[in-house]
């Protein structure tokens, strides 16, 4: 991935904005920055105890902190808008036996998600197939989505590192703002030119909230949970390890859900020096009623070197 593309959406102008739109009252003004700013855009989902979305709090109820210090937000949002998202489905020899549940779990992913997403699947087992049509990157129609899922035949070995490469770089060419991906696989590799240490990297420096789903034969020796509750952690989404198939198909419309009703939170981080380095993120809710609620936002990303930055370029989104 090009240095020049900068996480989690940083460095947008504002100069052509200002010169292009007719003046508008200050509450309606879209968030606009300098050419020398970033900016931090981040997606969470806030859940309660039960595992319910909440979806009706306000920008005063967030706090965001960066390497321990309280950052002031300048860019909320709560709108179901379309996502570019990418459904990464493992077709290796060891998902067989799995592979009906998953294709029918999918689809309910897909009918439980914005008819606007623009969607493409990956199918994975020696190597990494784009599911859809060389000359379509991305649909929106259920029976072209319905096709691409059946085009994985299991059989073979797991190039899941190669996957992951593939899906988040095809990520980028998506138009909608918000990006993700739904993995589903049992987290090992053994077939891969890539290495995981690459993969976390593409990890932190996109915008992608990435979910998990890992499903495992007792006999499985190659079968990584680890890597899969890394991937959404560092992300900001979830990893799922149901107990049987049977719960596959209602987790898939949980993440659908949860993609659904996430809030955008945004903030300029104060640099230190022109280097580049790694910077943790903690995001909290107050609640007036002081209910317990749980945070799902990405970890880290890795802010770039500040002349990596191109003026006048609204990147990495």
């Amino acid at each position: 991935m090009l240095r020049d593309i900068l996480i989690l959406g940083l460095a947008v102008t504002a100069q052509a904005l200002l010169t292009q739109a007719p003046p508008v009252p200050p509450s309606e003004r879209p968030f606009q920055l300098s050419t020398t700013a970033e900016l931090v855009l981040l997606d969470v989902s806030v859940e309660t105890a039960e595992g319910e979305h909440v979806w009706n709090l306000k920008k005063e109820d967030f706090k965001v902190y960066e390497d321990g210090k309280l950052q002031h937000i300048t860019h909320f949002a709560s709108d179901d808008v379309p996502v570019t998202v990418g459904l990464v489905i493992d077709t290796s020899g060891s998902m067989r036996p799995k592979y009906d549940h998953m294709v029918t779990a999918a689809m309910a992913f897909i009918k439980a998600s914005n008819r606007a997403d623009e969607v493409f699947v990956v199918n994975f087992g020696d190597g990494v197939t784009h599911g859809l049509p060389d000359n379509l990157p991305f649909s929106s129609d259920l029976a072209q989505l319905r096709a691409a899922l059946a085009t994985g035949r299991p059989a073979g070995r797991t190039a899941l590192h190669d996957a992951m490469v593939y899906s988040l770089t095809h990520l980028q060419k998506g138009k909608c703002e918000r990006k993700a991906l739904m993995l589903v696989s049992d987290g090992g590799d053994n077939s891969s030119t890539h290495l995981e240490a690459e993969v976390m990297r593409m990890v932190r420096e996109s915008r992608a909230t990435i979910y998990t789903i890992g499903l495992f034969d007792a006999e499985d020796h190659d079968r990584n949970p680890g890597l899969l509750r890394r991937l959404a952690q560092m992300s900001g989404g979830e990893a799922f390890l149901p107990e049987s198939l049977e719960q596959v198909g209602n987790i898939c419309q949980q993440i659908a859900s949860d993609i659904r009703t996430r809030y955008t939170i945004g903030y300029v981080p104060v640099r230190s020096g022109e280097q580049g380095a790694s910077r943790k993120i903690r995001v909290t809710v107050a609640t007036p009623g002081g209910k317990k609620l749980a945070v799902h936002t990405r970890t880290s990303y890795d802010l770039p070197p500040s002349h990596a930055l191109q003026p006048s370029r609204k990147t990495g989104v």
